[in-house]
């Protein structure tokens, strides 16, 4: 059936507020089934986990739990799924553990379209440790990077290849499978940030062909938690231990210290919230995920097709790095006026938008030089009438 609008904004009490919400990257509204269960977790969850008495045990069960709704958010292995603070913290973990002695000598291949939180750490890593940085680069005509880039920086010496599997700025989606082949077929780790995708797309970590997926659950609604997940768990007992617990196995030896049990609740909660989008499909949550997030991109895809042409339509807007394959998220400049005065004048007319995103993407175009960026994105209580606002709104402006 049709993807249910009406129900999907009927959960998020905030929009009552009268707000046109188009900043998802800075983190989408916060349903009430998610507030209400990190305000319970915190009441109830105040032990780390343990063995030794019901409070421990009780948050070992919400730790087990979170890392049940993570991988079927993925489909994947709840014993590969680590969770910390943050995408950018995960990622550091991730770097440091493989050793600083096995570093010299190799590259990384990194990608001017990812989030800062997938380039920093390893740029950081492979400087201290004697590896050399590869980039797979943008195309100056499409402000978008091509898969070819990926594939002809990867070489033998290649250790980590790190990529987006979509752009948090122009929506652009990488293909996968010629990237994972090529990493592969020379040893190397395929570490992919799902974090821009996973409030779209259906997931599933295998048929990606990422060794590692990353996602943040604050950019579907859910608690500052991000969560790194193995495509073969028994990989982390190869890796150095990060955790300060020298007890520490399976997914908890990369995790500095155990996650907040309130932040847990809502994690799980997230996950439901998403699997719930669609409220007439039963079943399992990983089948109920799977019907509502195809649902979802459905919508989403309609959507932002009319969002695009119509930004498309403004002669003084310039959009960047349209793709046929792309999630709902889309950077534009109007001529003449800088990011920072397009967003003020859309705020003063009830819209939420961001300006001058960190994007090294954006930036190899010279988006900088002239007034920097302005990026949107949709979200499932996205509607019709509010493009047509922003697009109302933009057309005054120029």
């Amino acid at each position: 059936m049709p993807f249910d609008v009406a129900h999907a904004r009927g959960l998020f009490p905030v929009l009552g507020d009268g707000w046109i919400r188009l900043d998802p990257q800075a983190g989408m509204p916060i349903p009430a089934s998610v507030s209400m269960a990190v305000s319970s977790g915190f009441r109830e969850l105040t032990s780390d986990p343990g063995t030794f008495n019901p409070a421990s045990r009780t948050a070992a069960e919400a730790l087990v739990a979170a890392r049940r709704a993570v991988a079927d958010l993925v489909k994947g292995d709840p014993a590969g799924v680590v969770i910390g603070p943050s995408a950018a913290h995960l990622v550091s973990l991730l770097a440091d553990s493989f050793g600083a002695q096995s570093w010299w000598g190799t590259e990384v291949v990194l990608s001017r379209d990812s989030d800062p939180a997938n380039i920093g750490p390893w740029e950081r890593r492979a400087v201290a440790s004697g590896a050399r940085v590869r980039w797979a680069d943008v195309d100056i005509e499409t402000g978008t990077v091509p898969v070819e880039q990926y594939t002809e920086a990867i070489r033998e010496a290649t250790k980590v290849v790190a990529a987006p599997l979509g752009s948090s700025t122009t929506g652009a989606v990488t293909d996968l499978a010629q990237v994972s082949g090529k990493a592969h077929a020379v040893g190397a780790l395929f570490v992919v940030d799902a974090t821009a995708a996973a409030p779209y797309l259906p997931l599933d970590i295998a048929d990606s062909g990422a060794d590692v997926m990353i996602v943040s659950a604050h950019r579907w609604g859910g608690p500052r938690l991000a969560a790194m997940v193995f495509t073969d768990p028994a990989r982390i007992d190869r890796l150095d231990r990060i955790a300060l617990d020298p007890r520490a196995t399976g997914p908890a030896r990369l995790e500095l210290e155990p996650p907040a049990g309130g932040l847990l609740a809502g994690l799980v909660a997230s996950v439901e919230h998403l699997a719930g989008l669609d409220e007439a499909v039963l079943g399992k949550r990983r089948r109920r995920l799977g019907t509502s997030m195809d649902g979802l991109y459905e919508y989403l895809q309609r959507l932002d097709f009319y969002l695009v042409n119509s930004l498309q339509s403004l002669s003084a807007v310039r959009v960047y790095g349209v793709t046929e394959q792309r999630i709902p998220i889309v950077s534009f400049m109007v001529d003449g006026v800088p990011a920072e005065q397009v967003v003020s004048r859309l705020a003063g007319n009830g819209v939420r938008a961001l300006a001058n995103l960190p994007s090294a993407a954006l930036e190899r175009i010279g988006v900088g030089d002239e007034g920097g960026a302005v990026t949107v994105g949709l979200g499932p209580y996205s509607t019709p009438y509010e493009v047509d606002h922003l697009v109302r709104t933009l057309g005054s402006l120029a």
